[in-house]
């Protein structure tokens, strides 16, 4: 069976004067596609088998072509838009025909020249469409394990829960709210640790090291703001833990790791005010 928005392996039934037909090659029915004439490899024939890509054209004809598309189905691409109108924005995947992203399945409004994440559907028409609601097309059953490095795009951010990342564009991943430190946006690639597999499969994801390799980081953090203030910081253990967020884009638990270490090592004073540089 002819799949649209697949790369299938048919075979040359017939040649005409436009191109070739193809289909399965058993499948004895005239409901062959075309492989427009300036795509037919100069060695095939009658009978040889080729790799195609099954979509429809702009006169919405299903047609082949030997070009590969940025974006199959299954598949989740970052896709540039380069038209927006009334019922929907149009994005460049590698063909002549522009993929169209209908309004509907915009979970915010795009804007001409950037990319979006999205995958790929085939509508009510029987046409292929994209869409940025991305969240049903990924899976949960992801082959990591805790503390495994993983790479993704936040597609979605949810007040108190965090951000939702497509970990690898395949898989279901969460940054939780208490470990989504700094400024992110939906589209940011991140790269982080695996810190829980959910009974579900879905991931939950620290952008983070370990506490004992991210300690040394945040000392380094703290001592070099140390010495852009003149060696002195109004910040100690009772200081606000938001304002320890906004000020260091880390936690109060990790602040206090961090200065208890520089602390030990004879770095820096706790006083009643904050913390001093000792010279």
């Amino acid at each position: 069976m002819i799949e649209l928005g697949k790369i299938q392996k048919l075979t040359i039934k017939r040649m005409t004067s436009v191109g070739a037909y193809l289909n399965e090659k058993d499948d004895k029915s005239n409901e062959d596609v075309l492989l427009p004439k300036k795509q037919i490899p100069q060695d095939k024939n009658i009978g040889d088998e080729i790799d195609v890509f099954v979509y429809r054209d702009s006169e919405d004809r299903i047609i082949a072509t030997t070009k590969i598309p940025k974006l199959t189905m299954g598949e989740l691409v970052s896709l540039q838009v380069v038209e927006v109108s009334k019922i929907g924005a149009f994005l460049d995947w590698g063909l002549e025909k522009d993929l169209f992203l209908p309004f509907k399945e915009q979970t915010s409004p795009v804007r001409k020249g950037k990319k979006y994440l999205v995958g790929l559907y085939v509508d009510k028409s029987k046409r292929l469409c994209a869409t940025m609601d991305i969240a049903k097309l990924l899976s949960s059953d992801s082959p990591y394990k805790v503390d495994d490095r993983v790479q993704g795009t936040i597609y979605k951010i949810v007040d108190d829960l965090g951000a939702l990342v497509a970990v690898e564009n395949k898989y279901h991943g969460l940054i939780p709210h208490h470990e989504l430190y700094g400024t992110f946006k939906k589209g940011d690639k991140i790269e982080g640790r695996v810190v829980k597999v959910r009974e579900d499969g879905k991931l939950d994801i620290s952008i983070r090291e370990k506490s004992y390799i991210q300690m040394d980081e945040d000392a380094k953090l703290i001592l070099g703001k140390l010495l852009l203030r003149g060696g002195k910081l109004p910040y100690n253990d009772n200081t606000d833990p938001e304002i320890i967020k906004k000020e260091f884009n880390m936690s109060k638990r990790a602040f206090k790791r961090a200065i208890g270490k520089l602390f030990k090592e004879g770095k820096i004073r706790i006083t009643d005010v904050g913390i001093e540089e000792v010279r």
